[in-house]
């Protein structure tokens, strides 16, 4: 089986463990990916789906790690290739002077990249009729595993450990949406200034369009190098089915913010997560990730898990062969508009763990 095959198999039907304390630990709600495990396969280290239903009956079993810490991907006791897992981070051991522990501000995604939710709570995760209903970021919080609000000095000073210590290449920060018009920009802002200021380390800010562009000047001057609005759902119908309240921040207005995004930015320094099983047809994300393409738009198109505890928890996760007859095309229509994952400075895309649309990128490319 093909990396990019396998990759794409057990993102969308999870995997079971033999031994599931190997590597870092998994995490469990709160934002994305969540309820996942990082995994070494082939050349890429990918976040697989540990915690969902899919994965509790997922005919993909791995084995316990031999000595040189390779795993073995089985189905139905058939081998498919070996796996190997990213350790624990050094940083992780580490508190704060006010001891909290530096896990609780921000975590490793991959095996190089780290991540933080600036703000764990949104305006609209309270309200059932607002709430996005894939969304678990809340309980990471209410579970004690991370902190409401994390400040610029705390992710500077992670964020210099986790470079210093572990090698950290790139960071993700995002944010539950906040009141005020500006839409997460803010936070963005402040917190890249103080991460600037104590590591030189690329960042990807994520909020949704603000509703002033001048804003993308600001997280720029800030020291964000890329950075990322999401729109999850690409048509009116699903959006307002399954994201209520962000549905009211309509697609034109996250076209128009793309394009005064790409100005500041650059071409393909500017993405959009989309989420490929939440109701879209595949016609219908490639249509739309052609349109963002021309504006220069990297569209990041990851499977749906379905997370426990959210109102989406028993909505069935797309099967591979959907996820392949839109990644096969869109890798190509990503190279041809002269963007790729590699080129990408910091972010999601350039991470490329929650897909395997960057192995296709890659196969295309060789």
């Amino acid at each position: 089986m093909s990396e990019a095959t396998l990759i794409n198999e057990l993102q969308t039907h999870g995997m079971r463990m033999v031994d599931p304390s190997v590597g870092m630990e998994s995490r469990r709600g709160g934002a994305g990916p969540t309820d996942h495990k990082a995994v070494t396969i082939g050349g890429s280290t990918v976040m697989v789906p540990v915690h969902t239903a899919p994965a509790f009956d997922s005919p993909y079993l791995v084995q316990a790690p031999d000595a040189e810490g390779m795993a073995e991907v089985t189905k139905s006791g058939v081998s498919l290739g070996q796996v190997k897992f990213p350790m624990r981070p050094k940083f992780y051991d580490l508190k704060t002077a006010d001891g909290i522990a530096y896990h609780k501000i921000a975590t490793l995604h991959s095996k190089d990249v780290l991540a933080t939710t600036v703000l764990q709570d949104c305006i609209r995760y309270a309200s059932r009729k607002k709430t996005c209903q894939f969304c678990s970021i809340g309980q990471s919080l209410a579970a004690g595993r991370t902190i409401a609000h994390k400040t610029p000095q705390q992710l500077a000073e992670v964020a210099k450990a986790a470079v210093d210590l572990d090698g950290v290449k790139h960071m993700v920060m995002t944010t539950g949406t906040p009141a005020g018009k500006d839409r997460g920009a803010l936070v963005m802002t402040e917190s890249a200034k103080a991460i600037k200021a104590a590591v030189a380390l690329p960042i990807q800010g994520q909020c949704e369009p603000p509703e002033d562009d001048i804003w993308h000047e600001h997280m720029f001057a800030a020291g964000i190098d890329n950075l990322g609005m999401h729109l999850e759902a690409v048509t009116p119908e699903v959006r307002e089915r399954v994201m209520p309240g962000k549905a009211q921040v309509g697609l034109e207005k996250y076209f128009d913010s793309f394009k005064a995004a790409v100005k500041v930015f650059g071409r393909g320094q500017v993405s959009t997560y989309i989420i490929a099983g939440l109701g879209d047809t595949p016609e219908a994300i490639l249509e739309t990730s052609q349109e963002l393409c021309k504006i220069g738009v990297y569209p990041f198109v990851v499977p749906f898990v379905p997370v426990s505890g959210t109102p989406m928890e028993s909505h069935p996760a797309p099967n591979a062969d959907f996820m392949s007859r839109i990644l096969k095309p869109l890798s190509g229509m990503i190279l041809r508009a002269g963007m790729s994952a590699e080129s990408a400075k910091a972010g999601c895309a350039k991470c490329g763990a929650c897909s395997a649309l960057s192995v296709y990128e890659k196969l295309r490319v060789s």
